[in-house]
């Protein structure tokens, strides 16, 4: 039988699972850097689920903390790519990037 916690990492691993497809198949920075948000929160809700450690017992505090810590960081890193992202788009007039062998 699955449990909560079970099904709360699942989750994680299938938003971390897409986020990686977002980063590979689409060639715009925007989904790019969507896709890596994506990728944070499923890493953010795996730690979560990894800290539960029962009904009768606390959960660790150090998993949280890291969270905290994370979220901070993630939109620090969403911040500083959308100025980048918005940067390449005003040199080049396109947030694409462009693929092999393409000017």
């Amino acid at each position: 039988m699955i449990n909560a916690s079970v099904l709360y990492a699942l989750a994680g691993v299938v938003l971390f699972g897409m986020g990686v497809y977002a980063m590979i198949a689409y060639p715009h920075l925007l989904r790019k850097i969507l896709g890596m948000n994506v990728m944070g929160v499923g890493v953010f809700m795996v730690f979560i689920a990894i800290s539960y450690q029962g009904p009768e017992q606390r959960a660790d505090p150090v998993p949280h903390a890291l969270v905290i810590t994370g979220i901070v960081v993630a939109v620090c890193a969403t911040g500083l790519a959308l100025a980048l992202a918005t940067q390449l788009h005003a040199l080049t007039g396109s947030a694409r990037i462009p693929a092999d062998g393409e000017e």
